[in-house]
């Protein structure tokens, strides 16, 4: 199913929020890169639930019948990446998400806010 890249991310977001996901990011990428359109950006507090939240993630977009590209790092549950395509998600344990700070990486992408 083809859904806008505005509505995944609202997806992803939603998703994320359904778990606790921590400190909730999301960068507008559109126009600054060809990668994706959004990096959405979260993190958990221990391996466990950096697990749950990526599983939620996946089960949405199987949901909503969305491709989901690829899943990298679930076993380890330091850095989880869900690519969707137009939305890549980044779910990270609290450390290692201080330690890659992605964020800064990013800093030419604007913050979306997300209600």
């Amino acid at each position: 199913m083809n859904k806008s890249s505005d509505h995944v991310m609202n997806l992803v977001v939603r998703a994320a929020e359904e778990k606790k996901a921590m400190d909730i990011v999301v960068l507008n990428l559109k126009n600054i890169s060809l990668i994706a359109d959004y990096f959405v950006i979260c993190h958990g507090n221990s391996d466990k639930q950096v697990q749950a939240i990526a599983a939620e993630v996946r089960k949405k977009a199987d949901e909503y019948g969305l491709f989901v590209r690829g899943v990298e790092g679930l076993e380890t549950a330091r850095w989880v990446l869900i690519d969707l395509v137009d939305v890549v998600v980044h779910v990270f344990h609290r450390d290692e998400r201080e330690y890659y700070n992605l964020e800064r990486l990013w800093s030419d992408a604007k913050v979306v806010e997300v209600v």
